[in-house]
């Protein structure tokens, strides 16, 4: 008779067969959360099988899921989850062709040494929200003839609410007396 571990009555099925799984691959010690974060990863897998397989067995007309959605739903996952890194040659090649190109010169001076400005990401990188001015001597000398001949003078909040903000931008970094 196969030997039990302590516990082992009270555990479902399904934990049953991950224990079975792991002492079968060779792992004699493991926390017991092992199981738990085992199932946990297979029933979302099925789950995900299952829905992809619906949405194919819908797609193609059929009343019921049947072997081919199954089988094109896991091939599915393989073939988006699971990729073949390129071969050891291909990345050497890539890894010399990018070698041949040296580093951008760093900047001299105090501090953590940066390479060039054209080679930095640290350009103006934000905007502020700045009120136009609009009040000049002119336009206080034309409001005030208005006024004299308009009964009903403009209100200035109303005025001042309409105005649209003028976008500045600063650098972040400030330049070095040298």
């Amino acid at each position: 008779m196969a030997e039990r571990e302590e516990g082992d009555e009270e555990l479902p099925r399904d934990a049953k067969i991950v224990k079975s799984l792991l002492k079968s691959m060779g792992v004699r010690e493991y926390e017991p959360r092992v199981v738990h974060q085992f199932l946990e990863l297979w029933y979302r897998y099925v789950g995900d099988v299952l829905t992809d397989a619906l949405v194919y067995s819908e797609h193609a007309g059929k009343p019921a899921i049947d072997c081919e959605d199954i089988k094109l739903a896991i091939q599915t996952k393989v073939n988006f989850s699971f990729s073949q890194p390129p071969p050891r040659e291909v990345l050497l090649e890539l890894a010399r062709n990018r070698n041949k190109v040296p580093l951008p010169k760093s900047i001299a001076g105090l501090g953590i040494p940066l390479p060039p400005e054209q080679d930095t990401l640290i350009s103006p990188n934000y905007q502020l929200a700045m009120p136009k001015k609009q009040i000049s001597r002119t336009v206080e000398e034309t409001e005030e003839d208005e006024e004299a001949t308009n009964p009903n003078p403009p209100q200035e909040s109303t005025d001042m609410q309409q105005q649209t903000p003028q976008r500045v931008s600063f650098p972040l970094q400030a330049k070095r007396p040298r």
